[in-house]
């Protein structure tokens, strides 16, 4: 071990020693360790590296159409630490950056910025050329349609510029990605690997094609899935309808969705309920169209709602979806993908009463349907206003609703509970940061309710990779789709044909048809180890890296991002694909409340790393553990850079007592080896927090440590460091080993300040340093040292400096006499220290009074 360790600390002359400079400063450090980092590789990974010795992370691409804010900088700084701390241990990092560049923001920006929409109908036009910017405001309201691959190569355009402006924010903070692993989610590589993956699904029956309730956001005019949900408070009003019964029986019910009577196919009530016992199996009549509807029994119904029986309308929402389906009730659907009634009443319903609401919007119907309730008699009373949770696409701003579509889907388990159980195994063999995370993972698992909706109906995605034969009238044959073999992809099948077809026979009875939908931006996410590392084209670098370490990312995607990737993985390679996830919490603004964009309370990193400093930057995200919120403190980021700018100037003072000179040698008075003693633990207790991904406990050892090595110890021995002899060697070698060590503790938060520092006396990198061991610090010593002795020293010290302070004297004023009070054995203790005491003190005559008080005291006489 020791040859080995010595071979790992020489020195190497890649980067020579820049020396001390005159005047130490931040400023300036980004710009220069950034490009030197890059010209040098300094983060490159190494490709030859086996399995065991390599440490891979599966990075999160962040989103490009928006604007990189703290929330960023703050999960991004932790995931940066995890890989600094791997690499001085020795591994080889895979450590990647992907843009997620495809999606619904970027086709919005496109559509605004060029006055263009998107037809996949319209074949590829290589000639085009997109218009000047910025474009009329006619153009907006009268948009240029142009085919998908032209639409995609335009939202590649536009997402370049955004990507740039990433990357050097990254390179600011000092993230020490491989630059030459980049990926956009959009890129051919992307699309190949989320296209392989899907025909794989397909292959295996894992993906299938169902027309189904959807969930569609009319605003997007997409589908949206279960995980893409969230519930928003909106005032709504309950309506009281009257229904009628056998015999003229009056039926009340209830209802938000008055403008869905045209589609109500069943009113449903508890089967336990006595007062609808004797209607269950009868029908009643629906009031306004007087359409015949059966009365069913079903445990959902909650008899303490509204009147206790409710109307099932094809479809106002989830429970509807579900009566639907498991009492077999008939479809009668009324609302369109734009989000108008249809023009036609679905079968069963009169057109007259009907003809009213055709084509009128969700509000408008809604409002027209009560006047002709209350015209008719059958509106009881005045609607009652309510507060209630309405669902929406988290993107979206327009209330959900539920259309039938044909659709692709994933199995997830939501109807398989073999899968369910599998993928819940999964889950126990993660290993999570923190560990109650996994309790938001098995909640999810367990409350799905149907497979993963992957396809969408936008166009600035990866294209769904198949096509379907025509019939001779032109129709559609969707239950044997034509797939593409592995070696086309990616593919686009809105421009490119089907094997055995050519462009000519696109759209034509006996031809075919792509299939217009892609995927969704989930779906190639969940993919993102497999593109990145390489899966089925480059099998070497797929073997060393996969599955990987780590999967760091927020806490509020477990749902979506974390579970769809083990999906994925358990599908295709019946594995985890990481070992680790390490969670991230919110940042918080002053009043802890989480940022948002949408609030208005988002503050943008690039002036704060400016004026502050990269480096205090990331110290103040470092104080923030994994899963845990952090409020955002521009006085914390201060602190930083004062700890940063003390690091600068207590290393020159080190360096400038002749440490550089001391590094191979050992110390040998007590005060040394008590404070390499006490390194040898914080040395220790930073490793182990490393190990556990808790940076904020390895800074927080680190930090303290450093204060008293700056406040005490250096005062402490700095005027025998200035003499000769060998109590002064001692003093040099102990602080060569201090600093050398503790730049190395401050590397994975520090990057920059700690690199400069380095440079200045050692060779290499200090990010390509070994990280320090307790076997490295307990080297440097002949003997072992007392870790306590510095403590000792410390509070000795500071009660003269406070005896000082108190009588308005400066620290260098002479003290001619102090006496050391307290238990004998500690004062005996402090004897063996005495000499730098009374050297860092000035003080004349030190005399122990051994037994005169129960804990030391130093008493000064001026």
């Amino acid at each position: 071990m020791p040859a080995a360790y010595d071979r790992q600390m020489t020195d190497t002359a890649r980067t020579a020693r820049a020396g001390v400079p005159e005047r130490p400063t931040l400023d300036g450090l980004e710009e220069t360790w950034a490009r030197r980092w890059q010209e040098e590789d300094t983060y490159a990974f190494d490709r030859t590296k086996e399995r065991a010795d390599v440490y891979a992370i599966d990075t999160p691409p962040p989103t490009v159409s928006g604007e990189l804010h703290m929330g960023h900088v703050f999960s991004y700084t932790h995931t940066d630490t995890v890989a600094r701390f791997q690499r001085m241990r020795g591994r080889a990092v895979f450590y990647p950056m992907g843009w997620d560049d495809n999606g619904l923001p970027t086709e919005r920006r496109v559509q605004n910025v060029y006055g263009v929409r998107c037809d996949p109908a319209l074949p590829y036009d290589p000639s085009w050329v997109p218009p000047a910017v910025p474009v009329s405001e006619a153009a907006r309201k009268d948009p240029t349609p142009i085919s998908r691959r032209n639409f995609i190569e335009l939202c590649e355009l536009l997402t370049v510029a955004d990507e740039e402006i990433f990357e050097a924010l990254w390179r600011r903070l000092g993230l020490s990605v491989d630059w030459s692993l980049t990926y956009t989610t959009i890129g051919w590589m992307a699309r190949a690997t989320s296209q392989r993956a899907f025909l794989r699904n397909l292959a295996r029956g894992e993906a299938y094609q169902a027309e189904a309730p959807t969930l569609w956001d009319v605003g997007f005019a997409t589908a949206v899935a279960q995980a893409e949900l969230e519930d928003r408070e909106r005032p709504g009003a309950y309506y009281r309808l009257r229904f009628t019964g056998p015999g003229g029986r009056e039926v009340l019910i209830d209802t938000t969705r008055p403008e869905l009577l045209p589609a109500c196919v069943a009113l449903v009530c508890h089967p336990d309920d006595e007062r609808y016992a004797d209607l269950v199996g009868a029908s009643v009549r629906t009031p306004i169209f007087g359409v015949e509807v059966p009365v069913r029994a079903h445990p959902l119904a909650d008899p303490a709602k509204g009147t206790g029986i409710a109307m099932v309308c094809t479809f106002g929402d989830l429970a509807d979806v579900t009566w639907w389906r498991e009492l077999q009730l008939d479809t009668r659907v009324v609302i369109g993908r734009d989000g108008r009634l249809l023009p036609e009443p679905p079968p069963g319903v009169p057109a007259e009463p009907y003809a009213a609401l055709a084509g009128q919007t969700v509000n408008g119907a809604r409002r027209t349907l009560v006047q002709m309730l209350a015209d008719a008699g059958d509106l009881v009373g005045e609607p009652r206003p309510i507060t209630h949770p309405v669902k929406f696409y988290e993107r979206g701003d327009r209330p959900l609703e539920i259309v039938s579509t044909r659709q692709w889907y994933l199995r997830n388990g939501g109807r398989d509970a073999e899968l369910r159980a599998e993928l819940l195994a999964r889950g126990e063999e993660l290993h999570w940061v923190p560990e109650h995370m996994k309790h938001r993972y098995d909640h999810w698992v367990r409350g799905l309710t149907g497979d993963w909706l992957v396809s969408r109906q936008r166009f600035f995605g990866v294209p769904v990779p198949v096509w379907y034969r025509l019939d001779d009238a032109g129709e559609p044959d969707w239950s044997q789709p034509l797939t593409p073999d592995e070696a086309m992809l990616p593919v686009d099948p809105s421009s490119d044909p089907p094997p055995g077809f050519d462009e000519s026979q696109r759209g034509a009875p006996g031809g075919f048809v792509g299939d217009p939908d892609v995927l969704d931006t989930w779906a190639t996410s969940s993919v993102t180890p497999q593109i990145i590392g390489g899966w089925e084209t480059d099998p070497d670098l797929f073997a060393r890296v996969f599955p990987m370490d780590l999967r760091p990312q927020g806490h509020d995607i477990i749902r979506t991002w974390l579970f769809s990737t083990i999906v994925r993985s358990h599908l295709e390679h019946g594995v985890l694909p990481w070992r680790d996830a390490v969670l991230s919490g919110w940042i918080l603004d002053p009043d802890h409340k989480k940022m948002a964009k949408s609030k208005g309370n988002v503050v943008t990193p690039m002036a704060l790393l400016e004026q502050h400093g990269s480096d205090a930057v990331r110290y103040w995200a470092a104080n923030g553990k994994p899963g845990m919120d952090l409020a955002f403190d521009p006085a914390q980021i201060k602190v930083g850079r004062r700890l940063a700018t003390k690091l600068l100037n207590a290393s020159k003072f080190a360096l400038g007592l002749g440490a550089a000179d001391a590094l191979r040698a050992a110390a040998t008075e007590p005060l040394d080896t008590a404070m390499l003693a006490e390194l040898s633990g914080v040395v220790a207790a930073a490793t182990t927090a490393f190990d556990e991904y808790d940076h904020t406990a390895a800074l927080m050892a680190t930090e303290a440590f450093f204060w008293r090595f700056c406040d005490d110890y250096i005062e402490l021995v700095k005027e025998r460091a200035y003499g000769s002899g060998s109590g002064a060697d001692s003093a040099r070698a102990a602080l060569a080993t201090a600093l050398s060590v503790q730049l190395r503790l401050f590397a994975p938060v520090l990057p920059f300040v700690t690199e400069e520092v380095w440079s200045w006396w050692r060779y290499g990198s200090v990010h390509r340093a070994p990280w320090p061991t307790t076997y490295e610090v307990g080297r440097a010593v002949q003997a072992p040292g007392d870790p306590e002795l510095l403590r000792l020293a410390g509070d000795a010290l500071s009660q003269v400096r406070r005896a000082k302070s108190e009588r308005k004297l400066s620290m260098k004023a002479e003290v001619p006499l102090a006496e050391a009070l307290g238990p004998a054995a500690l004062l005996e203790r402090l004897t063996v220290i005495a000499d730098d005491l009374r050297a860092a003190g000035r003080i004349a005559k030190l005399d122990l009074l051994p037994d005169r008080a129960p804990e030391l005291v130093i008493a000064c006489a001026f």
